[in-house]
């Protein structure tokens, strides 16, 4: 498989962490920990698009896209449906998996509240929003638990303690 990211940063954020290569960790540790680890070994190209962009701009389309008039942490778009994700192991056209957006402030507060690094902050909240992109959501308590899981595990594949407190 070949994982193509598309990464755009503003000016709020840190130029000099790496974000292409935490996105493609996050992305890819994501991949393997959900119900589709195939898209990690198939044949076709996978795309996602990340944008890590001003709390102006995620209110912005918080309140258009979600009717929440307030910045969030992240956003995702998805845009593949779960059958081709299903398929993704034979040949074929590539697939956009959706978009992911972050917010500089909330995602820095929220850093500076966990006692983190905003990277390793973003690499969580990256990996929330693949995992969204692969069709998962916290919209129940099984559900959520079965997400925040998965997260745990993808972080820890990258050296990533529990976000959740349950290791500290």
């Amino acid at each position: 498989m070949t994982l193509d990211i598309a990464i755009e940063t503003d000016g709020e954020w840190d130029s000099s962490t790496g974000w292409d290569e935490l996105a493609r960790a996050a992305a890819t540790a994501a991949i393997a920990e959900s119900a589709f680890p195939q898209l990690g070994t198939g044949q076709r190209t996978v795309e996602l698009s990340i944008r890590l962009t001003s709390d102006a701009e995620v209110h912005a389309l918080n309140a258009e896209w979600r009717g929440k008039d307030k910045p969030t942490n992240v956003l995702s778009f998805p845009m593949a449906e779960s059958g081709d994700l299903a398929e993704l192991s034979s040949p074929g056209p590539e697939l956009m998996l959706g978009d992911i957006i972050l917010a500089s402030g909330v995602c820095a507060a929220e850093a500076a509240d966990k006692a983190i690094s905003i990277d390793q902050h973003a690499a969580h909240l990256m990996v929330h929003g693949t995992l969204h992109l692969l069709g998962y959501d916290h919209m129940d308590d099984d559900s959520a638990a079965d997400m925040e899981a998965r997260e745990v595990r993808a972080l820890a594949r990258m050296g990533i303690g529990d976000p959740y407190g349950r290791d500290r």
